[in-house]
């Protein structure tokens, strides 16, 4: 399988600032997550791939071309939805995306053409015609995806796609993510605070710290299974049952979902005990099962203490 892009020992300064340090990097198709901290590297990794700027150290290859040589005619590969709106007060919907279509080398009128069709896609079409000063931030974010769509690239490069949108927007806009993240022979990098929307969306991360990869791979590889940590799940009634497993020292989390618990158990705690206290307080056990790092968790190891601030792992809508 030819790779993503690839990135060889790539080092890039601000003056004396140090944003990326001997990163490598050769990263297969899919729907990748690029996760870290404000000042990562992250938007700078991003802007080498789309060639906006060079590199102070190294080679970047993306879709097979060296980014340095080729990166104008990689534009009509790549897509790139900013996290800033970039938007041009006194266009309309359809002028904007065209526009953006034509910026990619498409003809005036397939770019019209293709501005209709992913308007419509997308859930604009009542607003194609509106100016862009009158569109609500979920709307200016479904705008600049179909401005990133319109020329139909190989790959997508996402920044921040769900940054400041109420719940029922993100979770409209993780939908159109995870469709496009399903589209044979289309790829996306991801990169954004909130764990919760990798976790949904991708099947691989990056991992970064300080303009260096700390990890890379599968995310199921990435994780660990937790000792003494498993998922419960019951039938019957809950408060008895819980409070029997606490009085013998397990440490009890309740989830979101009815009859479902991630619980840590004592060192010298044996699986059988919960079904035993199950048949004494009457209630039936359907699902036991060692339970697995999240996101988050994966993060924590590698990079240590985290800011609530910059890194989130939302619940998934």
């Amino acid at each position: 399988m030819s790779l993503l892009f690839e990135l060889r020992q790539v080092t890039h300064f601000y003056g004396k600032v140090r944003a990326l340090n001997n990163v490598d990097l050769a990263v297969e198709p899919g729907a990748i997550g690029l996760v870290g901290q404000n000042g990562a590297g992250k938007s700078t990794l991003l802007q080498i791939l789309l060639g906006l700027i060079r590199q102070t150290e190294g080679s970047a290859v993306v879709l097979g071309h060296e980014v340095r040589s080729v990166g104008l005619q990689l534009r009509s590969r790549v897509g790139y939805m900013p996290e800033r709106n970039a938007l041009i007060p006194g266009l309309n919907g359809i002028e904007y995306v065209a526009l953006a279509g034509e910026l990619c080398g498409m003809p005036r009128k397939q770019a019209l053409r293709r501005a209709h069709e992913m308007l419509s896609e997308l859930g604009l079409e009542d607003a194609r015609y509106r100016k862009l000063e009158q569109y609500s931030l979920g709307m200016v974010q479904r705008l600049k995806l179909a401005a990133t769509l319109v020329h139909d690239p190989d790959l997508l490069l996402l920044d921040e796609p769900t940054s400041g949108l109420d719940p029922e927007g993100r979770t409209a806009m993780l939908r159109l993510l995870e469709s496009l993240a399903a589209r044979p022979g289309k790829s996306l990098l991801l990169a954004t605070h909130l764990l919760g929307d990798i976790e949904r969306v991708c099947r691989s991360a990056i991992i970064l710290k300080q303009g260096q990869v700390l990890s890379v791979g599968l995310i199921d590889h990435l994780r660990r299974q937790q000792p003494r940590c498993y998922r419960l799940r019951w039938e019957g009634a809950s408060a008895g049952f819980m409070a029997a497993l606490q009085s013998q020292g397990v440490q009890v989390k309740l989830t979101d979902q009815a009859n479902d618990a991630q619980v840590v158990v004592p060192l010298d705690w044996a699986t059988r005990n919960f079904f035993a206290e199950a048949h004494i307080q009457r209630v039936q056990i359907i699902g036991l099962e060692p339970d697995e790092e999240d996101l988050q968790a994966v993060y924590q190891r590698m990079v240590g203490v985290t800011s609530p601030s910059t890194i989130s792992l939302e619940k998934r809508p």
